[in-house]
């Protein structure tokens, strides 16, 4: 009784947010065909958080310096950014890939919440204990916010500022996006203190950004990095966001796969997606389609994916 006791009060103690939170306003969304918004709803313009779809977008930042040059997926992190939580045998091991993929199987403590607190980390039973990097897959925000650390030491500035700069300025994004971390989520670089921003929301922060924003994201990764002439991240990197994890099939970099009709049965097979808060906020990109939805909030999310993709038929290769 008393063991089971203590590990309810550590729980609880856990579940602190940290960071900032913004109320929800119900359903918005649109629909996005050849570059044009074919429906909307509510209002699309209105600022929600993404919630895990954060993650995604995490990726495209780890992009930018993966085409920088900065970033070797296969090389071991600790060969490129010096942190202590990369420090012991194990997580010396761990690549680039295995964080983006989350299967570094890492543990410890970060910003004051242990690995271990993370519901999530074990529910689907695919987490590898004790085992090596690769050996397991957990979606685990602790993780995630480890991998924001370490590109925020990688490339010496605030991710948003990149983030900014390199691809929502040149993708016409509002103004009205931003991204957030904790209170004491911060690193010291060259004697700055700089922001670390969190890769999801479990315990507050994450990206805040609205639908039309998220569609212009998932356009910019339907056009394999391309937008208004401009190369603003290789195809290369696309391919690698979009490649099965060995342990994971139907996830990427950061990115739910559809391929083998398990994150959406009744969606195509074609489908890539940033999700969070269950599915309930979501960016769909479909390539055979020529096809963004970026839905907020709402209900039977699963349908209206099957619904739209049944009245587009597939793009022929060419």
């Amino acid at each position: 009784m008393k063991t089971y006791l203590a590990s309810q009060v550590r729980d609880i103690s856990h579940r602190e947010v940290l960071g900032p939170l913004l109320d929800g306003h119900g359903a918005s969304g649109a629909v996005v065909r050849r570059g044009m918004v074919l429906a909307a709803w509510g209002d699309p313009e209105r600022t929600e958080m993404a919630f895990s779809a954060t993650k995604s977008v995490l990726s495209l930042v780890a992009g930018l310096a993966f085409d920088d040059g900065l970033l070797r997926l296969d090389e071991p992190v600790c060969r490129s950014v010096d942190l202590p939580h990369f420090g012991d045998t194990h997580a010396r091991k761990i690549t680039w890939r295995h964080l983006l993929d989350q299967s570094s199987q890492w543990e410890g403590e970060l910003w004051s919440k242990p690995t271990w607190v993370d519901a999530q980390s074990t529910r689907e039973g695919t987490e590898s204990a004790g085992g090596p990097p690769g050996s397991g897959w957990a979606y685990n925000d602790v993780r995630v916010n480890l991998t924001a650390l370490a590109l925020t030491v990688l490339l010496h500035r605030p991710l948003p500022e990149a983030l900014h700069e390199r691809i929502m300025e040149p993708i016409g994004a509002s103004s009205g996006w931003s991204w957030h971390g904790y209170a004491d989520s911060a690193v010291e670089i060259d004697g700055r203190r700089i922001a670390v921003v969190s890769g999801g929301a479990h315990w507050g922060g994450g990206l805040w950004i609205n639908a039309l924003d998220l569609a212009r994201i998932g356009q910019l990764c339907l056009r394999n990095g391309q937008w208004g002439g401009r190369q603003l991240l290789s195809a290369a990197w696309i391919e690698e966001m979009w490649r099965p994890c060995p342990v994971k099939p139907n996830y990427g970099l950061s990115w739910w796969l559809n391929d083998d009709s398990t994150a959406w049965p009744k969606a195509p097979s074609t489908g890539r997606c940033a999700r969070g808060n269950g599915g309930g906020h979501l960016l769909w990109v479909d390539p055979a389609r020529d096809l963004v939805v970026s839905s907020r909030w709402g209900a039977g999310v699963e349908s209206l994916l099957a619904e739209v993709s049944a009245a587009i038929e597939p793009t022929p290769p060419a």
